[in-house]
């Protein structure tokens, strides 16, 4: 709803009309609660705006009253419940499911967007550079003490939010690709993997960096080495018309060769925008061809149980 119409609010359903006869324009309808009444006439004054709080019945009333015929809804998030609602109030409506509609419009992003992504990543950059300035990434501390150190530094460069709940892993902790920080103490000779993001503008940026505190083993340095080595083949992988599970192999075999596949557990990217987690999917199940305009993400990883 944001990227179709601009409005931010936490409420809302749209109801798109995909005509071209008298009267369709009136006739895409978007509607929200009491609690947005000024905002939706402020971020949405070319719309005809119903103010109710059964929000999506609303529409489906419409479309029946509007006798629209065919009604397309996002099957991958109505629920079942609301569903068997729709049939019951939309007689006469054929109710066609329709999802990732909106989301494959969404892949490819404009010169806005670009610049959105752009400053969330920048934001990312800087603060984590501040709190190595600073120190804060030292033994003694704690993963939660980082992590909020992190997300502050995060909000005084401008982000409006952070992108998903920050991870700071360390030492046997770091194997765990989504660790949520804990009262865990760093210390020294530990792998600590962060991964974090800034929202900005509604966009959301995702970086991941891992280091070691002290002087690395040869372990963690090879460990280190080969994803990075695994990242740059999945980068030079990327361009239009490329399977997106091709940018996976190049990836993971690269990880394959070294004897350590199975301990890269997760797809090798996503694509990243209003959601931190968006179209296209980089895995070696996902489908699909990569189109100019579309940001993703490259994030191999190699996790060794209770080491790091």
């Amino acid at each position: 709803i944001r990227y179709l119409t601009g409005f931010t609010g936490s409420n809302a359903a749209l109801l798109v009309h995909s005509g071209d006869t008298p009267g369709a324009e009136e006739r895409t309808v978007i509607a929200t609660d009491g609690r947005y009444r000024v905002q939706i006439g402020r971020q949405v004054p070319d719309l005809r705006a119903e103010i109710v709080r059964a929000v999506t019945r609303r529409l489906v009333e419409l479309a029946c009253e509007w006798q629209f015929g065919r009604v397309g809804n996002e099957s991958h998030v109505v629920t079942v419940d609301q569903y068997r609602a729709f049939e019951e109030l939309g007689t006469g409506l054929q109710l066609v499911a329709t999802p990732g509609l909106v989301e494959q419009l969404r892949m490819v992003k404009d010169d806005y967007e670009i610049d959105r992504l752009r400053a969330a990543c920048a934001v990312g950059d800087e603060a984590l550079a501040a709190l190595l300035a600073d120190g804060a990434l030292r033994p003694g501390r704690t993963e939660r003490q980082v992590a909020r150190d992190l997300e502050w530094a995060m909000f005084e460069r401008g982000a409006e939010a952070i992108a998903f709940e920050t991870i700071v892993a360390a030492g046997a902790n770091s194997a765990v690709p989504h660790h949520r920080p804990t009262e865990a103490v760093l210390a020294t000779g530990d792998f600590v993997k962060i991964d974090f993001g800034a929202v900005v503008g509604g966009y959301h940026s995702d970086m991941t960096r891992t280091f070691v505190l002290g002087r690395a083993a040869d372990w963690q340095r090879e460990t280190y080495e080969l994803v990075l080595q695994a990242q740059r083949a999945g980068r030079e992988a990327l361009g239009p018309g490329v399977p997106v599970a091709d940018v996976d192999a190049a990836a993971r075999e690269v990880i394959d060769a070294a004897g350590h596949g199975s301990l890269f557990v997760h797809g090798l990217g996503h694509g990243v925008g209003l959601r931190i987690h968006e179209a296209p999917g980089i895995a070696k199940t996902g489908t699909g061809t990569l189109q100019s305009g579309v940001a993703v993400t490259v994030e191999p990883g190699v996790y060794f149980p209770g080491r790091g």
